[in-house]
């Protein structure tokens, strides 16, 4: 196995603190980093095909066919944009999923909702694969619901050379008709991460549930849409490799892709700070039992050391696998837009349910979107 890098070392230490964890990361054994093939448990028959919900352009597609070549297992994918999408959805009622992606904060949302059912972890042995901090997150835990699929930033990505590297959100809080990238900038389409830019911005918690304080930050959310070119959170990094777009708002993971298409793309995380985050594998409580077995051994392929590696080598986005980090290259490992400095990671915050104020957030979301720049 690879040894650590120092950045990956203290980025994991910090992200450990951030996520409540008390165990550094162990080393996967030989057992765990060579899984024998993946064989369906006796006494129930799983479904021979299941429905991913997933964002967009978030797996490698070979992976499916990896999968089903090996277990017979269809999977069809659909897709949302944000997690008050997907929320939104299921809480109305679709069923159907088997495994569905949410981020963190959501996850928390939808046990207290009884919305997810209880992992066998019995059906997922390479659980143990995982980093410590990974295995006992603030959501979740213990896993008793969800697993870690990848975790990153949200700050912005411009185009170097054409815009000078954004340093403050104030880029896009205070636009400048005189800025390159005035009228060619994107925002995601999401109320809490775009309420999260507003309020690290005006120096205040991004969970606050504090009226005025939200209030300020739609104000300065309005303001912004004066520089906006609109609201994106699917196509964002494809406008950028384009060159239609100069700016924008978004997760670091597809700037680090979309610079496959254009070299010249760059990502930062303004001084104020920023978003971190982590996705996870959860199975709907709707899902029947041949379903939530195919789920849970398609969430036990996925972490698979081989195929955790080839998804972030697909996304560009750190992996909370520890027995994929061999299959890594060092490129990978100490890119501080993976994997983020003590410094960064120091500035950055989790978004945390609000309970009742998820409605405030909300409207004054549809506020935003409704007022004239």
């Amino acid at each position: 196995m690879k040894r650590k890098t120092f950045w990956l070392l203290t980025a994991l230490a910090l992200l450990a603190l951030l996520l409540t964890a008390c165990a550094p990361a162990a080393a996967p054994t030989e057992e765990q980093a060579a899984p024998e093939e993946q064989a369906a448990p006796a006494g129930l028959e799983p479904a021979k095909e299941i429905v991913f919900y997933n964002w967009s352009e978030y797996i490698d597609p070979e992976i499916y066919t990896l999968f089903e070549d090996e277990t017979g297992i269809k999977v069809v994918e659909d897709n949302f944009s944000s997690n008050e999408e997907m929320l939104a959805k299921l809480q109305g009622g679709a069923t159907g999923y088997a495994v569905i992606v949410p981020s963190d904060y959501t996850v928390s949302i939808m046990i207290e909702e009884g919305m997810l059912a209880e992992l066998d972890q019995a059906n997922i042995p390479n659980l143990a694969n995982l980093s410590e901090q990974f295995k006992n997150t603030y959501y979740d835990p213990g896993n008793k619901y969800c697993v870690p699929y990848q975790w990153g930033t949200t700050g912005i990505g411009y185009i170097d050379g054409e815009v000078d590297e954004p340093t403050s959100w104030a880029v896009l809080f205070n636009p400048d008709p005189n800025h390159p990238a005035y009228g060619r900038t994107t925002m995601l389409d999401d109320a809490r991460e775009a309420f999260a830019a507003a309020l690290v911005y005006l120096g205040y918690d991004i969970n606050t549930t504090d009226e005025a304080q939200l209030q300020e930050a739609k104000d300065v959310l309005i303001q912004a849409k004066a520089g906006l070119a609109g609201y994106d959170s699917d196509t964002y990094e494809d406008l950028l490799a384009s060159g239609e777009n100069l700016m924008a708002h978004g997760w670091n993971g597809d700037f680090l892709v979309a610079q496959e298409e254009n070299e010249n793309i760059a990502y930062t995380i303004p001084e104020e700070g920023g978003v971190i985050w982590v996705d996870n594998m959860c199975i709907p409580a709707s899902a029947t039992p041949e379903e939530k077995l195919a789920a849970e051994m398609f969430i036990d392929f996925i972490l698979r050391p081989d195929i955790g590696a080839m998804l972030s080598d697909y996304n560009y986005y750190a992996s909370p696998n520890a027995a994929a980090e061999a299959n890594f290259d060092a490129e990978f490992l100490e890119d501080p837009t993976v994997y983020p400095p003590a410094e960064v990671l120091d500035k950055l915050q989790f978004i945390h349910p609000v309970g009742e104020a998820e409605s405030l957030y909300q409207r004054l979301w549809d506020e935003v979107k409704s007022a004239a720049p």
